[in-house]
């Protein structure tokens, strides 16, 4: 079969590998159908990701069609439309036992496409099958139910929930790539009394607008001072790191209030300063975390409901085939204007 594979840092090729192969009598093996790019993807090409091996496949989000199931799988079958998560999850360890996925013990956790083959493929193999996919709902666009692979768990556990965004909250979302935006989305689920969006890209804030953002902060501009005019001084109750670099996690320290919260979510590749010489004071809590996606199957209800839009995420669209020409518009933003892109079996 075809996959893209990456060969070290900054190299990358779609070529032909091994078809993957049941090892495990809890395994599938699953048709790739619709597959996306995340930025995590590029911050392994960009050598932020040490422990990953020439050779892997990447990918770690796909909507899918099964295969083929081991033995022991018991809530799948052949011809079932599945959506395969971002995390892996034995579903027997301590932290499984306690919806903390990411952090799974027994073999799961973020493995696809980074311990173990990835979704940028004709076909995947998923470990621990049942525990690790989700049916797609009936009607729902296959596009749809791609963006909760992982960008709207990930924004949603990792920037609202642990930032605790409440009703009348400023909120700040640091970038307005794909998880940013995401932030922005699944925050007005709680009614904050403003959305500010900061971005160097005006397509990004543009995009941000659309999804719900009332404050942008483009290049230029001073984010700190237009926080404070919008709080009387005070800051941000939460601010949202969604870019990955030491300079906008260290600007979100500077935005929020006494008392706030600072959610990263980004994939940092450099240690960032803490300044503890102005925070230790603060009361401030900052939070970090990789996705455990408990909030999968609530999301896909809401998705299935007509509760959460998110058929603007997607803005450009290729087939299988042409995974480096959709790496390479994906990799650009500033000149292609992306957010996510999706591939298709054709």
């Amino acid at each position: 079969m075809k996959a893209l594979v990456y060969d070290g840092p900054g190299r990358r090729a779609w070529r032909d590998v091994p078809e993957p192969t049941l090892e495990q009598d809890s395994d599938a093996i699953v048709r790739v159908d619709t597959v996306t790019i995340c930025g995590t993807d590029l911050h392994i090409l960009g050598g932020d990701v040490p422990e990953i091996e020439p050779g892997r496949v990447l990918g770690h989000e796909a909507v899918g069609t099964v295969e083929q199931v081991g033995p022991a799988v018991r809530t799948l079958q052949p011809g079932d439309r599945v959506l395969v998560s971002c995390i892996t999850a034995c579903g027997r360890c301590r932290f499984c036992r306690t919806g903390a996925f990411g952090q799974c013990l027994g073999g799961g956790g973020w493995i696809l496409g980074h311990l173990v083959d990835g979704t940028q493929a004709e076909y995947v193999r998923v470990p621990f099958a049942d525990t690790s996919t989700y049916p797609v709902p009936n009607g729902a666009a296959d596009e749809a139910v791609l963006m909760l692979a992982d960008i709207l768990p990930t924004s949603y556990e990792v920037g609202v929930r642990n930032g605790r965004v409440s009703p009348g909250d400023v909120v700040v979302v640091v970038g307005a790539g794909p998880i940013g935006l995401a932030a922005l989305t699944t925050a007005a689920l709680f009614s904050p009394s403003h959305l500010v969006a900061v971005d160097l890209a005006p397509t990004r804030l543009d995009a941000a607008k659309r999804l719900g953002a009332d404050v942008l902060v483009g290049p230029g501009e001073d984010a700190e001072t237009m926080v404070a005019e919008l709080t009387d001084g005070l800051g941000a109750d939460v601010a949202i790191e969604a870019v990955g670099v030491p300079a906008t996690f260290e600007l979100c320290t500077r935005l929020v209030r006494p008392g706030g919260h600072v959610a990263n979510v980004g994939v940092h590749g450099k240690p960032a300063t803490l300044h503890l010489e102005s925070l230790w004071s603060r009361n401030v809590t900052i939070t970090t975390g990789l996705v455990d996606t408990y909030s999968t199957p609530t999301l896909l209800r809401m998705l299935a409901a007509g509760r959460l839009e998110v058929d603007r995420f997607v803005t450009h669209r290729f087939g299988l085939d042409e995974m480096e020409q959709a790496y390479d518009v994906f990799s650009h933003p500033q000149e292609t204007g992306a957010l996510k892109v999706a591939l298709h079996r054709t």
